[in-house]
C-alpha cells in the first residue's frame, strides 16, 4: 500500500542529501517535490499546500542535532505532520449500548457487506462480544444471501426478512430480536447506490433516526481516492457519522483517501481493510501508517499479528520436537499456515523497515507458499515425519506428484535442513529461545 507515494517521498528527501543544514532554499525545493508527491497521490490541493506549509514553518530555523542529518530531521517533521493529518491518535469504537448498535453506510461496491462480517468477527474474537448481523439492503440482488454466506463463514447469526422491503421496520425488529436472544452488538448492513442520491440519503437517515445507533460508520473504497473523500463529505453532511472505514487499502498504491479524509470531514479513520480474508481487518493507527508511508515499516503491527497466531501449547510441543531432532515437514507446514494467517506477503513485507524499498521491483505472489505446500503434500506421512529417508528416488516421485521440478524439491530439502539446524542452535544454552521470547509478550503492544 502507498507504494507510489513512498517512492516519490523518498526521492524528495534525496534533495537534502549532502547538505549540512536546513535552509529556506533546500527545504523549499524538497517540499515542492513533497507537495507534488501528495498531489500525485490524489490528495486535495489545499490539504497538500497547507501540509507542506506547516512542515516548512517547523523546519526553518531548526537546529540540526549532530546525530541527525537535515534529511532525517525533515523525515521526523513529516512523520509528525502525517500522523496529525490522519487523525493523531487511534480512535476506539463505542460499544456502550445494550445492545450496542452499529450502522454501516456507504456506496455500493465499497465493501460494506464484507466489512460488516469482518467487524463482527473482530468483535467476537477480540472483544468477546455476541454480534448479530442485520440485512437491511432490500434492493441489491443477492445482498441478503451474501450476508448470510458471510455470517455462516464466521459463525455469526444473520437476521433478515427477505419479503419485507421496509429497512426501518427490519432494523427495529432485529433490535427487538437481539434483546430477546441476548446479543450485545447489532451490526446493520444498509443499502448502497452507485452514486449519492436523495432517496438513498432519506432512507439511511430514517434508519439512523429509528435506531439511534452508538456508532455510524462510513465505509469507503480507498482506491477511489479523492472521489472517496467527496462521497464521505456528502454522507457526513447528512448523517454526521462517527468514523470512517477504508477498505481495499492493500491495493491502494496512492493513499489520497487515507491522507485527506480526516481533514475534510473531521472524523477519524477507525479501521482499515487489508485483504479479502475475513481476518484482514486492522485498527487504524495514524502514527504507524505514517511510518509505513515514509518507508520505516510497522514492526509493532507485525509483532501483534504474530502474537495473534502464536499458540504457547503448540510452541512447547515444537520445542520438544526440535530438541529431540523430530522436527518434520508437518511441523513446517503448520508454521507456514501461521504465517499465511498473518496476512498477504506484500503487506507483511511493508511492515519490515526498509523491506518495501528493497522489494519494490520484486513480484510477491499472494500465495507465495503454494509451490512449497504442493511439494510437501506430495510426500507420504512417513516422509513428512522423517525427512532424512527422502532419497533421489523419492524426490523424483515427489517432484512428479507436485508438478514441480526436481531442483525445487532439492532446494526445499536444503532450506528445511538449514532451518532445522538453526532451530536446534537456538535451543542451545548460547542461543535465545525464540518461543519463550514470543510467549513472554503478553497483551497488545502500543
Amino acid at each position: 500500500m502507498f507504494q507510489n507515494l513512498s517512492e516519490k517521498l523518498d526521492k524528495a528527501f534525496h534533495i537534502l542529501k549532502g547538505h549540512g543544514k536546513i535552509t529556506e532554499v533546500n527545504v523549499a525545493d524538497t517540499l515542492k517535490e513533497v507537495r507534488r508527491a501528495l498531489l500525485d497521490a490524489d490528495v486535495n490541493f489545499k490539504i497538500a499546500k497547507d501540509f507542506t506549509t506547516r512542515v516548512k514553518e517547523k523546519a526553518i530555523g531548526q537546529n540540526v542535532l549532530t546525530t541527525l542529518q537535515p534529511g532525517q530531521l525533515l523525515v521526523k517533521l513529516m512523520k509528525d505532520e502525517l500522523t496529525e493529518l490522519m487523525g493523531g491518535e487511534a480512535a476506539g469504537i463505542n460499544l456502550s449500548g445494550n445492545p450496542s448498535v452499529i450502522l454501516m453506510s456507504g456506496l455500493q461496491g465499497s465493501g460494506k457487506t464484507t466489512f460488516s462480517g469482518k467487524l463482527a468477527l473482530y468483535l467476537k474474537t477480540k472483544k468477546t462480544k455476541r454480534p448479530l448481523l442485520v440485512a437491511c439492503d432490500v434492493y441489491r440482488p443477492a445482498a441478503i444471501n451474501q450476508l448470510h454466506v458471510v455470517g455462516e463463514q464466521i459463525g455469526v447469526e444473520v437476521y433478515s426478512e427477505p419479503e419485507n422491503k421496509n429497512p426501518v421496520q427490519i432494523a427495529l425488529n432485529a433490535l427487538k430480536y437481539a434483546k430477546e436472544k441476548s446479543y450485545n452488538v447489532v451490526i446493520v448492513d444498509t443499502a448502497g447506490r452507485l452514486a449519492v442520491d436523495e432517496e438513498m440519503m432519506d432512507e439511511i437517515a430514517n434508519v439512523h433516526k429509528a435506531l439511534q445507533p452508538q456508532e455510524t460508520l462510513f465505509v469507503v473504497d480507498s482506491m477511489t481516492g479523492q472521489d472517496a473523500v467527496n462521497t464521505a463529505k456528502a454522507f457526513n453532511d447528512r448523517l454526521d457519522f462517527d468514523g470512517v472505514i477504508l477498505t481495499k487499502l492493500d491495493g491502494d498504491t496512492r493513499g489520497g483517501a487515507a491522507l485527506s479524509i480526516k481533514s475534510v470531514v473531521n472524523k477519524p479513520i477507525k479501521f482499515i481493510g487489508t485483504g479479502e480474508k475475513m481476518e484482514a481487518l486492522d485498527v487504524f493507527y495514524p502514527s504507524r501508517m505514517a511510518d509505513r508511508i515514509l518507508g520505516m515499516g510497522d514492526v509493532i503491527s507485525l509483532v501483534e499479528r504474530a502474537q495473534e497466531q502464536f499458540d504457547e501449547e503448540e510452541a512447547r510441543k515444537l520445542q520438544k520436537k526440535i530438541a529431540k531432532n523430530e522436527f518434520g515437514f508437518d511441523d513446517f507446514l503448520t508454521q507456514i499456515q501461521q504465517v499465511k494467517r498473518m496476512g498477504n506477503m506484500k503487506d507483511l513485507m511493508g511492515m519490515i523497515p526498509g523491506a518495501s524499498k528493497m522489494m519494490k521491483d520484486v513480484q510477491i505472489e499472494d500465495d507465495a507458499f503454494k509451490h512449497i505446500e504442493a511439494i510437501i503434500y506430495s510426500m507420504t506421512p512417513t516422509e513428512r515425519k522423517k525427512p532424512s529417508i527422502i532419497d533421489i528416488k523419492r524426490k523424483n516421485r515427489i517432484a512428479k506428484g507436485s508438478g514441480r521440478k526436481i531442483e525445487e524439491v532439492n532446494q526445499l530439502m536444503k532450506q528445511f535442513d538449514q532451518m532445522s539446524k538453526m532451530m536446534k542452535m537456538m535451543q542451545g544454552p548460547g542461543g535465545k529461545n525464540l518461543m519463550k521470547m514470543m510467549g513472554g509478550m503478553k497483551g497488545p503492544m502500543r
